[in-house]
């Protein structure tokens, strides 16, 4: 049976950032570069906290040469090859601004093997339309199991529950927040599902953060989608994201 949620969520274009006072005396004098220790993975990540989507126009080898010098993320799109991976003449840097894409067959996981044994797989995406699932959740930690340290990253979900699913029995470091707010999904079209992104962001990243694992070690968020102006991007932060994705923007 359906429930009806009582209150007031909020997508980007229903809020504004209130100004306050601040020792800054510019925009370009602001720091974008963040570090992150994560919940299960070891390592430790420094850069500028954006992505650009696993896309096929936006998650190129060419836009990893573009962005990473930026320290700036993309996570790769899944149509390239293990041998496309393992062949593209990557600097050290570079590889470390590269996230590797897969979904939930099986042929991902042997691409992912594959480009481990030649060039150590750090970021993994693992993304799908709906996170709702247990197979997803199975899956995800199965990818936990294989590669115990490296990042990993899975979604979309849009509640904080899933959330909770995904980091603590998922095995996941960072979920993907957004269900239909892209700019290419057709979710809230076709089924009508999805939630205010705003909302979504706010609420996910509030349980994220409340589950440690050690000093500074936190369950993470990336928001995913629906920025449509580099403000969208400033209200996701402002609603405590700790990553954001965008590719039609």
């Amino acid at each position: 049976m359906s429930k009806i949620i009582d209150g007031t969520k909020l997508d980007y274009n229903d809020v504004l950032i209130v100004p306050k006072r601040s020792k800054t005396a510019s925009r370009k004098d602001v720091k974008l570069v963040r570090d992150f220790n994560f919940y299960h993975s070891s390592q430790q990540w420094l850069g500028i906290p954006l992505m650009a989507a696993n896309m096929d126009a936006t998650g190129t080898f060419a836009m990893v040469d573009a962005l990473a010098p930026l320290q700036i993320s993309v996570c790769l799109h899944k149509h390239y090859s293990a041998n496309d991976v393992i062949n593209y003449p990557w600097t050290e840097f570079n590889w470390r601004h590269a996230w590797l894409s897969i979904g939930m067959k099986e042929e991902g996981v042997e691409k992912l093997k594959k480009i481990d044994s030649k060039l150590g797989v750090k970021q993994i995406c693992i993304d799908v339309a709906n996170g709702y699932t247990q197979d997803f959740v199975n899956h995800c930690a199965k990818i936990r199991n294989e590669f115990s340290d490296a990042i990993i990253m899975a979604g979309n979900v849009c509640t904080p529950e899933m959330v909770q699913e995904l980091i603590l029995h998922g095995g996941v470091d960072i979920v993907k927040i957004g269900i239909g707010p892209g700019s290419v999904c057709t979710t809230r079209l076709v089924a009508g599902v999805g939630y205010p992104q705003f909302s979504a962001v706010l609420e996910c990243s509030n349980i994220a953060h409340g589950l440690t694992n050690g000093d500074k070690k936190l369950g993470l968020i990336c928001a995913d989608g629906g920025s449509t102006c580099a403000g969208d991007i400033s209200k996701a932060f402002g609603a405590n994201a700790d990553f954001v994705m965008s590719g039609g923007l």
